[in-house]
């Protein structure tokens, strides 16, 4: 079989792509609506380790579906950029002293250099990076939009704090509450901090999901992240201070069995509250509470601790004196940062409950309970197991016998009319912290007055740019390294001309990638961040695929300033990405340990005489090869300029593409690749084979039995491929396309028009296999905007089909049959079958049952 000599072909199409600029995408107004599409991959961080293979996964998927879409007539475009600014580079920077810039470009020519090798489409005249002048100018001037419309604010917030590194912490950047850096314990501190007010579109943004064509799994993140609930908010008093304490819960119709207050460690009043005698134990609690971060302090699994603050409130709805204990399961960001306490009808209450043996009362029966006892039952019993169902109240004076909802509806009614509490509706969602103590982000233009106030960047005087520093160490005062810049920090009010200081926040690395979407639509634009007329032509995003792990945050913040510029009338549409697509991840192998952990893969060997068997090398321990995430510490992540270098581009598209379905995590697998590749050689064989007529011959030949088979195979195909591409089974279409090789193979010649529609078919997915082939059938223009093949819904018709046959049940012999053949004709045939002859070995059948189409099961 001859070798596809894919190291010559793929560089050859790549510079013929890139000096023709093939793909590049223009706005031509003729192109009707419905025949534009915006295709969009979640752009990559440029780190120092460069691609591995999951990365081309979901960039290969996009590029099959442009390139089809071209060759379907679509005006398509399909960019690519960097998303450049990030904490890696600037940590490389504290510990070498490189500058960032210098890193990240240096990375992203790797990048480029690496996404280019693969062959995608992209229109790289339209390519952008987040850390460029000419780009955070218009990140800076979105911020000053949202500044301007009261959507950005400051406050004193928490963050994470390293001791030793003096230094502000991203939440990625704490380990078991660790510092990532030196492993000091962290502690939580409370600095000035910017956030944007996302809170005030929760329901917007809760909304427009319904709109929108994406997993339903994101959704219901998103849904869970905004986190929108019912209720009432509830006015507590604080026994004997004159405080009062303001609660909010789902569950109004409980409020009976409030037993016990818990407070956030955080909260404003646990100070004043706290006992002389609590006092201190009070402030250690408060103390180790902050060393935790809210993920560990939410653990459902972890154990309850507390402490009594030695105070109490007044239950209002009957004047009991109730104990009030501070809690690191209670968020101040959540809520009130205050809970009241039902632990009967409450799993984290009645945990805590018992843990510190405080009173449980039943307020809510069962139906079965209620139906049983009535209304004149007794129900004062400790109860066994908390139950949080809905139910019917009890021990709840004026209420009782009411249905949950009932109830509800009814003592937050009465909580209004004594003006102790009203409706209300809570969010999980908090304002988003928008800002970092770092150099290596996009300086916030602002300015600090103290004759003025906070006073915005005149937009002519944008970008503001990042300052040339010595030293990227942190300042140890918890504010970024531009804090320490005089010259720089040091300005004039451009309000008042007095006296000033500059804004030393920086943004958080989501800043660029909120509306990186947009830019590619004007990427050179000096004088708007995107040009209305080209905002109109291809907004908003038709697909949109990357990564689960972007679920929320990243895909929530767009969507966010998406609608922030809706509002101003900057873009055409409510809402970013139309459909989205989650490309599952490719694992690697790794090895096990009974106790679960993994070993490198270089410290295991297969054991010798027991293949499929594996042992550690150190210790002589059998491991379990499993699937995990690729790492670099597993020494199982696979480098994409390896497998191109022995394999070609087109073999590993096509592979990672033929693993399975697009949204499915599956494992890496080398044999998979190889045969693959002798996909592809036997393509190239056939390519040199001797050919019959013309590529302009009609594809209707059924001059003889074998050629009406392939013409028949033909169309098949290409409905196959056509239906699976459209709808992104680029599996199934791969395999049809395998069967139409393995049949084609057969001939001794092909027809060329037969060759001509096959290769056509292959061009999205492997194209620079096929723009060779083209070439080779005389073709002089680009594969890349030919028309796509039709099939002819007359030759997709089968008029044969393939008859099971069974003895007892099991599959003894098949034959084929013409469709809708009488019952008779197909018994008769099964019976006189080699297979159905051996099995029923001389007996005679009790029994034939005929399904037409599809079996004949004989019965002996």
């Amino acid at each position: 079989m001859a070798k596809y000599p894919f190291e010559t072909i793929e560089p050859k199409w790549q510079q013929f792509w890139e000096t023709n600029k093939t793909f590049r995408a223009v706005e031509d107004a003729s192109v009707p609506k419905e025949k534009r599409a915006y295709v969009l991959d979640m752009f990559p961080y440029p780190s120092a380790a460069g691609l591995h293979v999951g990365h081309p996964e979901g960039y290969t998927a996009t590029d099959i579906w442009c390139r089809y879409l071209r060759m379907n007539g679509y005006s398509v475009l399909h960019p690519m950029g960097f998303d450049s600014f990030g904490l890696p580079a600037e940590n490389y920077a504290i510990k070498t002293g490189t500058h960032p810039r210098i890193t990240t470009e240096e990375n992203i020519t790797k990048f480029r250099q690496q996404i280019k090798s693969f062959g995608f489409s992209y229109d790289w005249d339209r390519e952008i990076s987040t850390c460029e002048e000419d780009y955070y100018h218009w990140t800076q001037w979105i911020f000053l939009q949202l500044f301007k419309q009261g959507l950005a604010y400051e406050a004193e917030t928490p963050i994470n704090w390293c001791p030793s590194c003096k230094t502000g912490l991203a939440n990625e950047e704490v380990k078991d509450g660790r510092c990532d850096r030196c492993g000091t314990q962290t502690t939580r501190k409370n600095i000035r901090q910017w956030l944007l007010k996302i809170t005030q579109y929760a329901d917007r943004l809760l909304a427009d999901l319904d709109t929108l064509d994406w997993p339903e799994s994101v959704k219901l993140m998103q849904k869970n992240w905004i986190g929108k609930s019912e209720g009432a908010e509830v006015q507590f008093s604080v026994d004997g201070t004159g405080e009062e304490l303001t609660v909010f819960t789902t569950r109004p119709d409980t409020l009976f069995g409030a037993t016990y207050m818990v407070l956030s460690p955080e909260h404003p009043l646990v100070e004043k509250i706290a006992s002389t005698e609590q006092k201190s134990a009070v402030l250690a609690y408060r103390e180790a509470a902050a060393k935790k971060s809210d993920l560990e302090r939410t653990d459902l699994a972890k154990e309850k601790t507390g402490v009594f603050t030695g105070a109490y409130a007044i239950n209002p709805v009957n004047n009991t004196r109730i104990p009030i204990w501070i809690s690191d399961y209670v968020l101040i960001s959540y809520g009130t940062g205050a809970i009241m306490a039902v632990p009967a009808h409450d799993e984290r209450d009645w945990d805590f409950a018992k843990e510190f043996d405080l009173p449980i009362i039943q307020v809510v029966a069962s139906a079965e309970e209620w139906q049983e006892k009535g209304a004149d039952g007794d129900y004062s019993a400790t109860p066994d197991e908390c139950t949080a169902a809905d139910g019917f109240s009890v021990n709840s004076p004026g209420f009782n016998g009411l249905g949950t909802q009932d109830c509800i509806n009814k003592i937050t009614a009465w909580l209004e009319e004594k003006k102790i509490g009203k409706r209300a509706v809570n969010y999980k969602l908090r304002d988003w912290l928008f800002s970092r103590q770092r150099y290596w982000g996009e300086p916030m233009p602002l300015v600090h007055c103290e004759k003025c106030g906070v006073v915005p960047v005149p937009e002519a005087e944008l970008p503001l740019r990042l300052p040339e520093v010595e030293s990227y160490q942190p300042t140890g005062t918890g504010e970024s390294p531009l804090a320490g810049i005089a010259e720089w920090v040091n300005t004039t009010c451009p309000s008042c001309g007095g006296p000033a200081r500059r804004e030393t926040n920086t943004m958080p690395q989501w800043a660029g990638s909120c509306w990186y979407y947009i830019r590619y639509l004007d990427p050179k634009n000096p004088t708007a961040f995107a040009d209305k007329n080209k905002i109109d032509y291809w907004l908003p995003v038709d697909l949109y695929v990357g990564g689960a792990e972007h679920a929320v945050l990243h895909l929530l913040y767009a969507r966010f300033w998406h609608k922030v510029l809706f509002d101003l009338g900057l873009v055409n549409n409510e809402e970013p990405f139309q459909r989205l697509i989650n490309q599952g991840m490719i694992t690697s192998y790794a090895y096990q340990r009974k106790n679960k952990t993994l070993v490198p893969m270089d410290e295991v060997r297969e054991i010798p005489g027991k293949p499929g068997e594996f042992e550690e090398t150190a210790t002589g321990e059998a491991v379990e090869r499993v699937t995990a995430k690729m790492s670099k510490s597993l020494k199982n992540v696979i480098n994409p300029d390896d497998v191109i270098r022995e394999f070609g581009a087109d073999s590993c598209r096509m592979y990672e593409m033929f693993m399975g379905p697009l949204e499915v995590s599956k494992p890496w697998n080398t044999q998979g690749l190889v045969g693959i590749t002798r996909f592809l050689e036997k393509v190239w064989s056939l390519s040199e084979r001797s050919m019959t007529g013309t590529v302009t011959d009609p594809l209707n030949d059924t001059s003889t039995p074998q050629a009406e088979q392939i013409t028949r195979l033909l169309h098949k195909t290409i409905k196959k491929v056509t239906d699976d591409t459209a709808s992104l089974n680029f599996n199934t279409a791969i395999s049809q396309m395998m069967i139409f090789i393995n049949e084609l193979a057969k001939s001794d010649s092909i027809p060329r028009a037969v060759w001509s529609a096959f290769v056509l078919l292959i061009a999205p997915y492997a194209p620079h296999l096929a723009e060779e082939l083209w070439e080779r059938l005389g073709y002089t223009k680009t594969i890349a905007y030919e028309p796509w093949p039709k099939a002819n819904p007359a030759f997709c018709v089968d008029d044969t089909c393939t008859i099971v046959v069974q003895v007892n049940g099991k599959l003894r012999d098949k034959f084929e049959a013409p469709l809708n053949a009488p019952k008779d004709e197909l018994e008769k045939t099964a019976l006189a079958t080699d297979g159905a002859i051996r099995f029923m070995d001389g007996k005679t059948a009790k029994k034939v049952i005929v399904v037409p189409n599809k079996l004949v099961n004989i019965v002996v």
